[in-house]
């Protein structure tokens, strides 16, 4: 198989239109609510014991919002359209005012009324495109009384927001750096300013509280006023959220016109350094700054976000970065997209990369098509593209 970025680019969009699409648009989508389920077991047939996380549903209206703007869903967004009105008719929160709960049952019941802001960033994303396919100003409407809710009940002290109406033990820069992609994304969809502004202020606690320049590594648990947590678990870093932060401050940085050079560069060398498995080339899901590898297992999703910053850094001039991403996509399917269903594909390999979860969540779509997007924006800028590849 050709490492050529182009052609691993056109194999990997193959892939979402011939076999991914056909199976996660009927087999993994309740016949009449709507709804989608939580995974799909090895033999590719739905996990019918699987409880059904309600992000999953904003996630999987992004998949398929995407998917019709790409041209390889007809139906997309009529599918994202009927997944986000579930949502709001089934798993509404009950009495907060607004926002959703948190947990279904595999009848799709709801069994989890908290809110988490992890859940929320992914209904904001999925509103964003929405309008995008639909130009439907409700989209947006129903996306600014969201953030609105979250500012009322969850705004918090030294920036950001509160984990959730829940007890919880440490703060997480995770769900902001999804507020920060999902602020941007609605920016894009809309021209309203105030998205960006937004994402300014999440772009100022990323470079106050969750970026360490002394050690050149993004840090992910962090007390209350943003201090990082005490012990190993304030020493936490994944190697995956550097590699996708790189990714994120670009698209900043081709909003805004600030220039982010100091922060990608260092997250990407170091997330290289700490995080990558030679001899395979995956990525460790956890490590510690010093190099110590906490999680020996490796997620499918920690591969996508080295392939997104990887042409990152081939636009900024990095050698070697661009072969890299072209052979980590071949890696992606010799690891990942390699289930014995087509379409289907392996969550996680472990310490020697044996598989050590075969079933295929729904929500690691999310990731994969926006490599996709990623990919393709990055081929259509090479000189002398080859026709064909939205294939």
């Amino acid at each position: 198989m050709s490492n050529d970025i182009k052609d691993q680019t056109q194999r990997l969009t193959q892939w979402f239109a011939r076999d991914a699409l056909p199976l996660w648009s009927t087999r993994a989508i309740h016949p009449s609510l709507g709804a989608s389920y939580e995974r799909l077991r090895p033999d590719g047939e739905v996990d019918q014991n699987a409880n059904v996380r309600v992000r999953v549903q904003a996630r999987q209206a992004f998949f398929f919002a995407a998917a019709d703007a790409c041209g390889w869903c007809d139906n997309g967004t009529e599918l994202a359209s009927g997944l986000l009105d579930f949502v709001e008719s089934h798993a509404a929160h009950p009495s907060a005012g607004g926002g959703f709960t948190h947990l279904l049952s595999p009848e799709f019941e709801v069994i989890d009324t908290k809110q988490d802001l992890y859940d929320h960033a992914f209904f904001l994303l999925a509103y964003a495109w929405l309008y995008r396919a639909t130009g439907e100003r409700t989209a947006l409407d129903k996306a600014e009384a969201l953030v609105q809710h979250l500012d009322k009940r969850f705004a918090a002290d030294y920036g950001g927001w509160l984990e959730g109406d829940y007890a919880y033990s440490v703060r997480r820069q995770n769900p902001h750096m999804h507020l920060f992609e999902a602020c941007m994304a609605l920016y894009e969809a809309s021209g309203e300013a105030h998205w960006l502004a937004r994402a300014g202020e999440l772009f100022s606690v990323f470079e106050s509280r969750f970026f360490c320049p002394v050690q050149g590594v993004l840090f992910e648990f962090f007390n209350a006023d943003w201090t990082l947590a005490e012990g190993a678990t304030g020493q936490v870093v994944e190697p995956g959220h550097m590699m996708e932060w790189v990714w994120l401050l670009d698209w900043y940085a081709r909003l805004t016109g600030q220039s982010v050079s100091r922060y990608t560069g260092v997250l990407y060398r170091r997330g290289l350094e700490l995080g990558l498995k030679a001899d395979s080339g995956l990525l460790f899901d956890s490590v510690t700054p010093q190099g110590e590898v906490l999680q020996h297992t490796k997620r499918c999703w920690g591969l996508t976000e080295l392939i997104k910053a990887s042409l990152v850094m081939a636009r900024e001039g990095e050698p070697g970065a661009e072969a890299r991403a072209a052979q980590a996509v071949n890696t992606l399917f010799t690891y990942y997209l390699c289930g014995t269903t087509p379409g289907s594909y392996i969550d996680q390999r472990g310490k020697d990369d044996e598989v050590v979860a075969a079933e295929a969540p729904a929500s690691t779509l999310y990731h994969l098509i926006v490599l996709a997007q990623e990919l393709m924006r990055y081929c259509d800028e090479l000189p002398d593209q080859a026709a064909g590849i939205n294939t």
